[in-house]
């Protein structure tokens, strides 16, 4: 098989190493611009990804005809005509793209398609997020979608959740043989590696950050931006019960300023932004937290960072938009689903979650069960079988 992917991604390269090693797999992607020191505009710094991201399987970068700027899902962000050669010289059947955002994926449909291959699409779109838009916008993707898209060219869609699945009934695909659960997973080896590293070390990170040892942390990791809205997670802390805890908060972004300003005017002593955390050292904040929160809104399809906190066998407190809501976490198992903005019901859950340590530790155990469904391995076998 070959993928087509716009760019190197951390959370996409452990998959493709195992993939590998199953099949018979090559690799094109559309850019590389993961690969070189960029500004990130959400992390609002220049980042670039600290673990290999191209190792273990065959890859292939194809030239773009537009410049190496940061990709922002707009349609012209790469062009890559030498798609075509590709797919007329490749031996492989069957051709998997993630998502239609981009010129070059459609150049895949569309001669792929001619050129006699199998299509196979993976996104990450969720009903629960696509019934918030516009009846115009639904309009025009029911026309593209329903109609042209997945009715013509698409021969399997790869979903990664049940509101993924979801997303592509209501655009009409409803024969279930077109479907293939590939669940939205990280590297559930890697993570339980760390964790068993760690987990003797906590006392020894806690004195390094200068934390006491009997503070109970809530953890919040991604961007200081809108979309994940941080400033509902200060609110809520603000609010709580228990006055023996931390809130600490991996990332950076534009609403640092306003969140430090939050912090100044209600008197939060027990706030950490830590700034920017590459791959290589974000395990070490996993290990000594007793709860994770993404309070998100629209844009985050599912939310990868609650795997890797359930792989530390964390309880999770997630908004009810997140895709990952409606399939990884249980209310009352493993954690608890809040309404997004719900600042009163965040506050609550979190008293609840944080009540006593038996609980914590149930709730983790709950968590590293139910993320056992969700890995790298289930991917490779239903993909490969």
């Amino acid at each position: 098989m070959i993928y087509f992917l716009s760019h190197p991604i951390q959370y996409f390269s452990p998959l493709l190493k195992e993939l590998a090693k199953k099949t018979d797999l090559e690799v094109c992607y559309f850019s590389d611009v993961s690969l070189k020191l960029n500004k990130d505009a959400g992390f609002g710094t220049a980042i670039k990804w600290d673990i290999p991201l191209l190792e273990g399987y065959h890859s292939e970068f194809l030239k773009n005809w537009r410049s190496s700027r940061p990709l922002t899902n707009s349609f012209f962000d790469v062009f890559n005509p030498s798609v075509i050669t590709k797919l007329w010289k490749t031996k492989h059947k069957i051709v998997i793209v993630n998502g239609w955002s981009y010129s070059s994926n459609w150049l895949v449909f569309i001669f792929g398609k001619l050129f006699g291959k199998k299509i196979w699409m993976r996104a990450e779109s969720p009903l629960n997020q696509e019934l918030r838009k516009s009846p115009k916008i639904l309009l025009i993707k029911k026309i593209l979608l329903k109609h042209f898209l997945f009715r013509f060219f698409i021969d399997k869609f790869l979903y990664i959740g049940s509101q993924n699945k979801a997303f592509y009934k209501y655009y009409g695909v409803k024969d279930e043989n077109r479907f293939i659960f590939t669940p939205y997973a990280v590297d559930n080896a890697l993570f339980r590696k760390e964790a068993k590293r760690l987990f003797p070390l906590k006392a020894a990170i806690k004195e390094e950050l200068k934390i006491a040892p009997d503070k109970k942390i809530i953890l919040y990791s991604g961007k200081y931006i809108e979309k994940k809205r941080p400033i509902d997670l200060l609110k809520a802390f603000s609010q709580m019960e228990n006055q023996n805890c931390m809130l600490m908060f991996l990332g950076e972004g534009k609403l640092r300023h306003q969140m430090e300003q939050f912090i100044c005017d209600n008197k939060l002593s027990n706030v950490l932004l830590t700034g920017f955390v590459n791959q290589s050292q974000i395990s070490k904040y996993y290990a000594i937290a007793d709860v994770f929160v993404m309070c998100s809104g629209m844009g985050e399809t599912w939310g990868l960072s609650v795997n890797e906190a359930m792989n530390f066998g964390l309880p999770v407190l997630v908004s009810s938009t997140c895709g990952s809501s409606y399939d990884i976490v249980r209310d009352g198992v493993n954690g608890y689903v809040f309404k997004e903005g719900n600042i009163r019901e965040m506050t609550e859950k979190l008293n609840s979650i944080l009540r006593s340590d038996d609980n914590i530790k149930k709730m983790g155990d709950a968590s590293l069960e139910i993320i056992n469904q969700y890995s790298i391995d289930v991917i490779v076998e239903n993909m490969a079988s």
